[in-house]
């Protein structure tokens, strides 16, 4: 009975730590400071092709933002405007940084520098919204110190590659031309081995 009793504190110890250390590492946003300038190429409401079209994203140390000797790493993120996250639970904004479902799509993860320029395709993957374009700076554990933000103005759209080519539209029309034929055919085989 003793050793089950101590097996179950040490779980509870070991299960309390584990909280307590996944609870002090997550980072909420808005305790981050906006110490990154952050600019994106795209003009305001600029529609952007997936697959086709290039986004270079700067980024700088804002003159007033005091020193950036934690900064490791920058990582650079597409993340959706508030326009497209109406009514779409799996794109929400949440402070706590772990459970935040807006920056989903990584366009760098670099090692820091005071100003930093990247080019980025925008991938093929990309859903159809609106999007922003946010940095967060790392530090030596990978946990977000610092970020910075193209919102309030500079969103863009994006419109993905659907997929969907000419000669798939044409075969889709030719097989379900053929299937209707088909369909018609055999009724009336059917029909007229009903009447003979």
């Amino acid at each position: 009975m003793a050793r089950q009793g101590m097996v179950m504190a040490l779980l509870m110890v070991f299960l309390a730590a584990g909280c307590w250390e996944s609870a002090s590492a997550a980072a909420m946003l808005s305790q981050l400071k906006p110490t990154l300038a952050v600019t994106a190429s795209p003009s305001p409401n600029q529609v952007l092709h997936g697959g086709e079209d290039v986004i270079t994203v700067t980024w700088s140390l804002n003159a007033t933002a005091g020193t950036d000797a934690e900064y490791k790493k920058v990582k650079v993120s597409l993340c959706y405007a508030p326009v497209s996250q109406k009514e779409r639970e799996w794109r929400k904004t949440h402070d706590d940084l772990k459970k935040d479902k807006t920056c989903q799509f990584k366009v760098t993860e670099q090692p820091y520098a005071a100003t930093g320029k990247v080019e980025y395709r925008v991938a093929l993957d990309i859903p159809t919204a609106t999007y922003f374009v946010r940095a967060y700076a790392l530090d030596a554990s990978g946990t977000q110190v610092a970020y910075g933000q193209t919102l309030p103005g500079a969103t863009f759209d994006v419109i993905s590659i659907t997929g969907v080519t000419t000669s798939i539209k044409v075969a889709a029309g030719v097989f379900s031309t053929f299937s209707i034929a088909s369909l018609a055919f055999f009724f009336f085989i059917e029909k007229r081995k009903k009447n003979n």
